[in-house]
């Protein structure tokens, strides 16, 4: 078998279009979601008082970590729909992987400092 025959591979036209099927839908899916959990997140805020300042920023923190690795994943599936080869398919995945390896990493280190400074403010004595 030559090399360009062991590499190249296509997904069936059927297949092909279920998934970009699935993928709209589950995009759509998730920016409802979004839209959702924002105005969740506004109408706490407006309860007034009750919210501190650091549950907030821990919430809001997470809500924009998971809207970003959620829009990655979602980009990340885009891009192997359009995959040429099984090798694209791999460099693809490889730095994909490495990508949210650091932006976890990122995340659970400011995720840290954030939780730290609420803790601090918190047993702050009140004036």
């Amino acid at each position: 078998m030559s090399d360009e025959g062991r590499d190249h591979f296509e997904i069936p036209k059927d297949m092909r279009s279920m998934a970009e099927a699935s993928f709209e839908q589950a995009r759509q899916t998730f920016e409802k979601f979004l839209t959702n959990a924002q105005a969740a997140a506004g109408s706490l805020e407006e309860r007034g008082e009750t919210v501190r300042a650091g549950a907030k920023d821990i919430s809001a923190k997470a809500l924009a970590y998971a809207e970003k690795n959620v829009q990655s994943s979602l980009d990340y599936a885009q891009s192997l729909l359009q995959a040429k080869d099984l090798t694209e398919v791999m460099r693809l995945h490889s730095a994909y992987v490495q990508s949210q390896m650091r932006t976890l990493a990122e995340q659970a280190s400011e995720m840290g400092q954030i939780v730290g400074r609420a803790a601090m403010d918190a047993a702050k004595p009140k004036n």
